[in-house]
C-alpha cells in the first residue's frame, strides 16, 4: 500500500481533511521574494463553487485554461502539451481522484520526474484566492481543478509559486514527461526538414514556439482567451505548438506544397489566420479527396491546423522537442510504432576533495571529475542530458566528452580505472556542451564508434551536488562509471633495510630510555620519543598521541603481502596481539615508512608550504612507496628501492569517506592527517585480509569482530 493510500483511508477513517504540513498555506509559499499589494485566502475548490470536479472525462478532448497572475505562461503552456498526449498526461495525473464523498479526504497525487526518478508529490487542496477566485492557473471551465492542483504539486517541489516565474518550457517539459527536452534554434539550424523527419519518426514529442524576442512588428496588441499574447496571424507567443506531422501535398494543379500540421496546447479553438490554416480555406479546395483522405483532414480534430512550411520557419522562432526512451513512451498511443530511443542512466555526485574538480580550466583537478565511459558499437547520433539535484543553490555545471583511441579502452572491459592528469593535458575534448546553472544541460552530438569518456563537472572547484546523466541513443550502447576496485598493492608500512639500520643504531639507546623491561614502548612513550626524533615542526605534526595509538595498533598485525606478485615480505612485530606496546624493530621500521611517506608528501605539497591539497591525496596515497632518496635527521640518507610504483588502490567512494574523516575545513590535509589516513587503510585492509583467507573479497564478522574493527 503507498503512502497515499494509507493516508487517504487514514483520513477517511478519522473523517478529516488533509492538511500538508511540508507546504503550508502561508504567504511565503506563495512568495518568498516579493510582497504582493494583497493578501491571498487559502480556500478549498468546494469553498470555491458547488460541484468542483478533479478532471472531467467527458471533456477529454475539450481543454482550455488561463496562466492567471503569477506570470507563468510557459507552465500553462507545458500542461497543455502534456494533455495533447494522452498516455503521458495519465502518468502525472492519475485519474482515479475525485471530489466525490466517498473518497475525497482533501489530498491529492501527482507524478514528477524529479532527480532522475518519478515522484509522487502528495499535496492539500487548499489553494490560494483573492475576492474568492482562483489566482494562479486555472480551467477556464470553472469547476475543473486538476491544473491548479498540479501547479501547486510543481510549486511544492521548487519551495514556493513564486519560483515558477522564474522557470521555462524545457525544464517544465521535462519534469513532466521524463524525458530530455532540447532547444533547436530554427532560424540558425541547417537539415530542419531532416531533423523534423527523424524526431516524428522516433518517440519524440516535437513542439514549435515562438519566443519573446520576435520581432515587435508581428506582434498584435490583441490576447486571446487564455491572456496570451499574439501576433497578428493568431499565434500565441510562449506557447508550446505540437507538430503532429510534416507532409508533402500535391495540388490539383499538379503544384508540391509542404505543410507542418500543428495542435494548438492551449484548447479548442485555432486562432492560426494563414493560408491552409482551415480546414474551409481556399487552399484546400484545390487538393483532390484521395490526398485529403490520406491527411485525414475531415476529421482534424479541434485545435489541430495546417501552416505552410516556409510559413512555419517564418512565424516560429525554435523547436523544443522532448525525446522519451522505450519505457516512458509505452503508454502513449499516439508514438505507438515508432521508433524507440535507447536509453542509459547513471547518478553520481561532486565531492569536495574528491570528485569536485571543476571545469577544464583546472588543469590540476580537472581530472578527478566522475569519469562515465560510453561505448558505441557504431557511430551514431546521442541526446546527452546532464541533470543537476539542488535547485535552490544551483551551480554552473556542463560537460565534456573525450574520445578514447587505443586498446586500452577500445572496447568494455574490467580495466576501470580513471583517466589522469596527463591523459587530459596531452588531448583536446571531442564534444562539449555549454556552462549554465540550469536544472538540465543537454547536447545532442554524433560519436564516433569505441569509446568515449564523459566528464560532468561543476565550473568552480570544490563545488559539491548531486547528478544524474542520461544518454539516448537510435542504438544500444554501453555506459559505466569509471572507478578502481580497492586493493593495497605495496606494503606501505616498509621494512628497514640494511643500511637504514646500520645508521639507526644511535637512536637504539634513546629507545631504551623510554622502553619498560621487555624493551617495548606503548603509545604514550612512543609520542614522547617521536617528539625528540623528528627533525622539524613539520614532521613532528603526526606525533600525536592519535597517531601514535594508531601506529602501535598497526604494527601489531600485517596483511599477507605473501599474497602480492611477486610476493613481498614485510616486517611483523615480536609483541604479542592486543598487548599495546611495540619493540626496537618495530619503531625503527615506522621511523624508515614515515620518511617515505614525508617524501611522497612534499612532492605532492609543492608551492603550498606543507599543505596537501585534498584534491591530490589520492594521487599522493596511489605512489606510497616510490624509490626515492630520503632525507633523514643530520647526514643520514637513506635509499629505499621498490619493484612496484603503487601503494593504495581506492574508488571514489572510500575516497570520499577518508577526506570526510581527515580532511579540514579549508580543504587541505596537513602531514599528520596524511599519516593517519594512511595508518587508518592498513588496518582496515588487516582486518579484512585476516578474515578473507580464501581471497573471494567477501568476509564474515560477529558483532563483537565488527566492533572491534570499528574501534581499530
Amino acid at each position: 500500500m503507498s503512502e497515499f493510500e494509507k493516508l487517504r483511508k487514514s483520513l477517511l477513517k478519522k473523517a478529516e481533511l488533509y492538511e500538508d504540513l511540508d507546504f503550508p498555506c502561508t504567504q511565503s509559499s506563495v512568495f518568498y521574494h516579493e510582497t504582493p499589494p494583497f493578501q491571498f485566502v487559502w480556500k478549498r475548490p468546494k469553498e470555491i463553487c458547488s460541484a468542483p470536479v478533479f478532471l472531467a472525462d467527458s471533456q477529454n478532448n475539450y481543454f482550455n485554461l488561463s496562466a492567471g497572475k503569477l506570470g507563468d505562461q510557459w507552465f500553462a503552456s507545458v500542461i497543455g502539451c502534456l494533455r495533447t498526449t494522452k498516455g503521458l498526461f495519465y502518468r502525472v495525473v492519475p485519474a482515479d481522484q475525485s471530489f466525490d464523498a466517498e473518497e475525497y479526504c482533501g489530498m491529492f497525487r501527482f507524478r514528477i520526474w524529479w532527480n532522475g526518478e518519478w515522484k509522487e508529490v502528495l499535496v492539500d487542496d487548499r489553494l490560494p484566492t483573492v475576492n474568492n477566485k482562483l489566482i494562479f492557473i486555472q480551467s477556464l471551465h470553472g469547476n475543473q481543478f486538476w491544473t491548479s492542483l498540479l501547479e501547486k504539486a510543481y510549486a511544492k517541489l521548487h519551495g514556493s509559486y513564486e519560483a515558477l516565474k522564474y522557470g521555462n518550457s524545457l525544464d517544465g517539459l521535462a519534469d513532466l514527461t521524463g524525458g530530455i527536452s532540447e532547444s533547436i534554434s530554427i532560424k540558425d539550424t541547417t537539415g530542419l526538414t531532416e531533423n523534423l523527419t527523424k524526431f516524428l519518426s522516433m518517440t519524440s514529442i516535437v513542439t514549435a514556439v515562438v519566443h519573446n524576442e520576435t520581432p515587435s512588428e508581428n506582434t498584435s496588441a490583441n490576447r486571446n482567451a487564455n491572456g496570451n499574447e499574439r501576433l497578428a496571424n493568431g499565434i500565441a507567443i510562449g506557447s508550446n505548438y505540437r507538430v503532429m506531422a510534416v507532409e508533402k501535398v500535391e495540388t490539383i494543379t499538379g503544384d508540391i506544397v509542404q505543410l507542418v500540421r500543428l495542435r494548438n496546447p492551449m484548447g479548442l479553438c485555432n486562432d492560426f489566420v494563414g493560408s491552409w490554416g482551415h480546414k474551409d480555406s481556399v487552399e484546400w479546395k484545390g487538393v483532390c479527396d484521395d490526398v485529403k483522405n490520406r491527411l485525414n483532414h475531415k476529421y482534424t480534430i479541434d485545435g489541430e491546423f495546417w501552416i505552410t512550411y516556409n510559413d512555419f520557419i517564418k512565424v516560429f522562432t525554435a523547436l523544443e522537442v522532448i525525446h522519451l526512451d522505450l519505457e516512458t513512451s509505452k503508454d502513449e498511443p499516439s508514438l505507438r510504432g515508432h521508433t524507440p530511443w535507447h536509453m542509459k542512466f547513471l547518478r553520481g555526485g561532486w565531492k569536495k576533495g574528491v570528485t569536485a574538480g571543476g571545469c577544464r580550466n583546472n588543469a590540476d583537478t580537472f581530472h578527478i571529475n566522475p569519469q562515465i565511459q560510453i561505448y558505441l558499437p557504431e557511430t551514431d547520433e546521442t541526446v546527452i542530458c546532464l541533470n543537476q539535484h539542488l535547485l535552490l543553490e544551483a551551480k554552473v555545471i556542463g560537460f565534456s566528452i573525450y574520445s578514447t583511441p587505443g586498446p586500452k579502452l577500445s572496447a568494455p572491459n574490467n580495466n576501470d580505472h580513471k583517466l589522469d592528469k596527463s591523459f587530459f593535458k596531452k588531448n583536446k575534448s571531442s564534444a562539449s556542451s555549454s556552462y549554465t546553472n540550469s536544472k538540465y544541460v543537454v547536447m545532442r552530438t554524433t560519436l564516433e564508434s569505441g569509446a568515449h569518456v564523459l566528464l560532468p563537472t561543476t565550473y568552480e572547484t570544490g563545488q559539491e551536488g548531486q547528478f544524474s546523466v542520461r544518454i539516448h541513443s537510435s542504438k544500444a550502447i554501453k555506459i559505466k562509471l569509471m572507478d578502481c576496485t580497492p586493493a593495497i598493492v605495496k606494503p606501505v608500512v616498509t621494512k628497514a633495510p640494511p643500511t637504514f639500520d646500520q645508521k639507526f643504531a644511535q637512536y637504539e639507546a634513546l629507545f631504551m630510555q623510554f622502553a619498560d623491561e621487555h624493551k617495548t614502548i606503548n603509545a604514550f612513550e612512543l609520542q614522547e620519543l617521536l617528539e625528540t626524533c623528528l627533525p622539524n615542526d613539520y614532521v613532528k605534526s603526526c606525533a600525536t598521541l592519535d597517531v601514535c595509538r594508531q601506529i602501535v595498533i598497526t604494527l601489531e598485525v600485517r596483511i599477507n603481502y605473501s599474497r602480492l606478485k611477486p610476493p613481498l615480505t614485510v616486517p611483523t612485530s615480536q609483541a604479542p596481539n592486543g598487548s599495546g606496546r611495540i619493540q626496537y624493530n618495530d619503531y625503527k621500521n615506522i621511523m624508515c615508512s614515515l620518511r617515505n611517506w614525508q617524501n611522497t608528501f612534499k612532492t605532492h605539497t609543492k608551492g603550498t608550504t606543507g599543505i596537501l591539497r585534498a584534491e591530490k591525496l589520492y594521487e599522493a596515497l596511489n605512489e606510497i612507496g616510490l624509490s626515492c632518496d630520503i632525507p633523514f635527521p643530520t647526514t643520514l640518507w637513506i635509499t629505499i628501492d621498490f619493484t612496484h610504483t603503487i601503494g593504495f588502490q581506492l574508488n571514489t567512494e572510500i575516497l570520499s569517506s577518508l577526506a570526510l574523516r581527515y580532511m579540514r575545513k579549508d580543504g587541505t590535509l596537513r602531514f599528520g592527517d596524511f599519516v593517519s589516513a594512511i595508518l587508518h587503510l592498513v588496518m582496515a585492509f588487516n582486518v579484512f585480509e585476516k578474515k578473507d583467507p580464501l581471497q573471494n573479497r567477501y568476509i564474515k564478522l560477529t558483532l563483537p569482530e565488527f566492533l572491534r574493527a570499528s574501534l581499530q
